[in-house]
C-alpha cells in the first residue's frame, strides 16, 4: 500500500481524455494535476515531481518523444506511461526505448487504466528503493572503510613493527624452535595487512579513474605477464596452463597493470580450484569487435546457486573442505577493472564440470 499521496501528472490535448482519466482515479489516493500540451506538462512536472506521468504522444506543438526526453532530463527516475492510439503503438513501443516505462493504447477501460497506474507506481517505489538501497551500501562501504583503516591497520601495523624490532633485539637469544614461531607471527601478520590493503583497495579506489591514464597497450603483454605471475603457483600443484598465441592480436586502449591483475585474479581462481596435475587453458578469439580471454580450467566448479553472485564483494564461493577460502574480493576487483575498460566478465560453469571465465574488450575503431 502507498502510504502517502502519490502525485500523477496526465498530459493529453483531448480534454475529453483528462477528464476520463481523473474521473477513473477519484476514489484513489492520488493527487492529479493534467495539462493540455507538453509545454504546460512539463512546467507542472518541474514544480511538482511526480511520481508517475501519463503522456500522449501525438500533440500539437511539443511532441510525446520530446516530453519524455524533457522528463528524463528533469529526473530519470519519474515512471512514465504513454498513451497512445492503435495505429501508432509502434511509435510507443519506440517511446519506451526512449525511457517510458510502459504504454496504454486508446481506447482504454477504467480497469485498464487503474491497473497501469498501479502498475507505475509499483515500478516508481522499487526505483527509489534500489536508489536508497544503493546510498546505504555506499554509506555502509564507507564507514567499512574507516573502520579497517583506523581500527584494524593502525594497531596492527604497530604490532607488525615492534615484531620486527623484538626479532632483532632477540638476535641471537632464539632457539630453534622460537625462531619459527616467530617467523609463523610474522607471516600471519603480514598476511592479515596484505588482506587489509585488498579490502581498502576495492572500497575506497575508484577504478574507473583508471581511463586517465590508458594508453595503448598489447593483450598479448597483459595475458603472458599474467601467466607468468602464477607459474610457480601453477606448478606446485602439478598444473600446466596452455596459452593461446595473442600476438596478431590489435593494441587496445587501457591500463596494463590492472588488467594483468584481472586476468590474473581468473587464473589465481583457475589454479586454486583445479585438481592436481590438471589443465588450464587461457584462449583467445576475436569477433564483433571485440576480443575475448577466457580462462577455462576442468576444477571443481561453481553450483548455479552461487553463480549471480560470484562477483559480488565478499563473495566466497567455494564449499570444497579441501580449498581454502578467500577474501572474495578477487573477481570483484576483476569486474570493475574490466567495467572501467568499457569491457564485460562473465562466467560459464557446472559444479563438478569446472568453469569458463571469460573478459572481453572493445577493440578502438583505429585499430580495426
Amino acid at each position: 500500500m502507498i502510504s502517502t499521496k502519490s502525485r500523477l501528472v496526465i498530459i493529453d490535448d483531448e480534454e475529453v481524455v483528462l477528464d476520463s482519466c481523473k474521473l477513473i482515479l477519484r476514489n484513489e489516493n492520488y493527487q492529479i494535476t493534467t495539462a493540455p500540451n507538453g509545454e504546460a506538462g512539463l512546467r507542472l512536472i518541474e514544480k511538482d515531481k511526480p511520481d508517475l506521468v501519463f503522456v500522449d504522444l501525438k500533440m500539437p506543438g511539443l511532441s510525446g518523444f520530446e516530453v519524455i526526453k524533457r522528463i528524463n532530463e528533469i529526473d530519470p527516475n519519474i515512471v512514465t506511461i504513454v498513451l497512445t492510439g492503435f495505429s501508432t503503438v509502434s511509435s510507443a513501443v519506440e517511446a519506451m526505448k526512449k525511457g517510458a516505462y510502459d504504454f496504454l493504447p486508446k481506447p482504454f477501460s477504467p480497469d485498464e487504466f487503474r491497473l497501469i497506474a498501479r502498475r507505475g507506481l509499483e515500478r516508481r517505489i522499487l526505483v527509489l528503493e534500489t536508489i536508497k538501497l544503493k546510498r546505504e551500501k555506499d554509506m555502509l562501504r564507507e564507514q567499512f572503510a574507516a573502520i579497517v583503516s583506523h581500527e584494524l591497520k593502525s594497531p596492527l601495523g604497530v604490532v607488525q613493527q615492534n615484531l620486527y624490532t623484538l626479532e632483532e633485539d632477540l638476535s641471537g637469544c632464539l632457539n630453534t624452535e622460537q625462531i619459527l614461531l616467530l617467523e609463523k607471527l610474522k607471516s600471519k601478520i603480514t598476511d592479515l595487512m596484505n588482506l587489509i590493503h585488498t579490502w581498502l583497495r576495492i572500497i575506497s579506489v575508484d577504478v574507473s579513474k583508471l581511463k586517465d591514464s590508458f594508453v595503448n597497450i598489447s593483450i598479448e603483454d597483459v595475458v603472458t605477464k599474467a601467466v607468468e605471475n602464477h607459474h610457480l603457483l601453477a606448478q606446485k600443484k602439478g598444473i600446466e596452463i596452455e596459452l593461446d598465441s595473442f600476438h596478431t592480436f590489435p593494441a587496445i586502449n587501457g591500463d596494463e597493470g590492472t588488467l594483468v591483475e584481472a586476468v590474473g585474479n581468473l587464473l589465481g581462481n583457475a589454479i586454486k580450484f583445479s585438481h592436481q596435475y590438471g589443465n588450464i587453458f587461457v584462449k583467445g578469439k576475436i569477433q564483433d569487435e571485440e576480443l575475448e580471454i577466457s580462462v577455462i580450467d576442468n576444477g571443481i566448479g561453481i553450483s548455479k546457486e552461487d553463480i549471480p553472485y560470484i562477483f559480488d564483494d565478499f563473495y566466497s564461493y567455494s564449499r570444497d573442505e579441501n580449498v581454502n577460502q578467500s577474501s572474495g574480493l578477487g573477481l570483484a576487483i576483476s569486474k570493475r577493472i574490466i567495467e572501467a575498460h568499457d569491457g564485460e566478465i562473465s562466467v560459464v560453469s557446472e559444479l563438478g564440470q569446472g568453469s569458463k571465465f571469460s573478459i572481453k574488450l572493445p577493440i578502438p575503431s583505429s585499430a580495426q
